[in-house]
């Protein structure tokens, strides 16, 4: 088949979402398909190589510069005056400005419409992948006049995300499932197109893809361990503002007081909160809690690969799970599951892995909550489990079910 993945990277270069994406289309090529990747980027940090593919970049440095000049829209940091007049000095960032907020068609929807035709009548493509989120190109590919099957990738949810207000909600969500052929989406999502729910006149179209991040390890130059030869329970990816956050693990670690363990944060998102939010627990835990900030990949691959237990931090909400944890999973190490709500949706994942502890925030860090916290630091701490037993246990998160998917999808329409 001759097949076209349409990647974004515009405001998140190093995003997993499409390097999983990626992923799989190398493999697919591996297979004797031909595959095309459009790459929307941000004209500043290249996507990388794919195997096998043949890459299309379409630059977006307008977006990039305008999404710099409004800090992303955040709350707090810049005065918002101050984040128009620096938009305003820059002319192509403020016509995207405009393009995007006032008259709700940014060039990157335009101009990957373009592509995508131009590209089709070029090649002659079976089928069109967009894979979301972000969901420019899923937009595109709705609205392009192409032959070709349509299918859209979900791996995160669009109307029914949370964490932000999408323009339209459901109705806009309806249409764009109305312009595709297939829809693949996780299994937190599958609930939206049962009966009644806002998206069951397209359950027909639907097909649950779970995330495809079930990779061997890389190989880590050196394993970073405790220079005091304690173990330590690490935590690697971001942080975000209510969505996933620290308090809890910072508040389980000073109740604990552990003198044999060290809490480890690696990654960004601490600015998000306010300077001083780990000086109470650094007064406590001393040089026994460490805050790396933001790494390269292959430092933060040798953190987690010193690690006697991994951290991972639930999202408060119901539909999304972190790609991360099938890394965690991949990595053979116990797991320590901090979540924010009953309904996680990490719970059942959690469920099937031998090496877990789930601890919900709402039981505090009582005294028989910091007893099953230390048997299981004590207990699974250092253990792991080989690769072959975590495909055994999540064999619908290889890359390998996920090609065999998108082969069976993308030949039917």
């Amino acid at each position: 088949m001759k097949l076209l993945f349409i990647l974004d990277t515009v405001e998140f270069p190093l995003a997993p979402t499409p390097a999983l994406a990626r992923r799989v289309a190398c493999l697919l090529a591996r297979r004797g398909h031909t595959v095309h990747l459009l790459e929307l980027w941000d004209g500043q940090t290249p996507p990388p190589a794919a195997d096998g593919c043949v890459g299309h970049p379409l630059a977006f440095a307008d977006e990039r510069r305008m999404n710099e000049a409004l800090e992303f829209g955040h709350a707090g940091g810049t005065p918002v005056p101050l984040r128009l007049a620096r938009l305003a000095a820059k002319p192509d960032a403020a016509l995207a400005a405009v393009r995007q907020i006032a008259l709700k068609r940014p060039r990157r929807l335009t101009a990957a419409r373009g592509a995508i035709e131009r590209l089709d009548a070029a090649v002659g493509f079976d089928a069109a992948v967009a894979v979301a989120a972000p969901y420019a190109g899923s937009f595109a590919l709705a609205e392009a006049a192409v032959p070709c099957a349509k299918i859209d990738w979900q791996m995160d949810p669009y109307a029914a995300n949370a964490s932000y207000s999408a323009p339209g909600a459901w109705a806009r969500e309806r249409q764009l499932a109305d312009g595709m052929d297939r829809l693949l989406v996780p299994p937190a999502l599958a609930r939206y197109y049962a009966p009644g729910a806002p998206l069951a006149p397209f359950a027909d179209r639907m097909t649950v893809l779970d995330f495809p991040s079930l990779v061997p390890p890389a190989p880590a130059a050196a394993a970073v361990k405790s220079a005091a030869g304690r173990r330590r329970c690490v935590f690697v990816g971001s942080l975000y503002p209510a969505l996933r956050t620290p308090h809890y693990a910072l508040e389980l670690f000073r109740a604990l007081n552990a003198p044999d363990w060290e809490l480890v944060f690696v990654g960004g998102g601490w600015e998000n909160y306010p300077k001083d939010l780990p000086e109470p627990f650094a007064r406590a835990l001393g040089d026994r809690l460490e805050i790396t900030g933001p790494l390269p990949r292959a430092r933060a691959e040798e953190y987690l690969a010193g690690a006697d237990v991994l951290l991972s931090l639930g999202n408060d909400l119901d539909n999304q799970v972190p790609s991360k944890l099938f890394e965690y999973f991949a990595a053979g190490k116990p797991v320590l599951h901090l979540a924010k709500r009953a309904d996680d949706p990490c719970l059942p994942y959690f469920a099937r892995w031998p090496l877990a502890l789930c601890l919900e925030e709402s039981e505090g860090a009582g005294p028989e909550v910091l007893a099953r916290l230390g048997r299981f630091l004590a207990g699974q701490g250092g253990r792991t489990l080989p690769f072959g037993e975590a495909c055994r246990l999540f064999p619908e998160n290889t890359p390998e079910h996920a090609a065999d998917v998108l082969e069976n999808v993308c030949g039917r329409k």
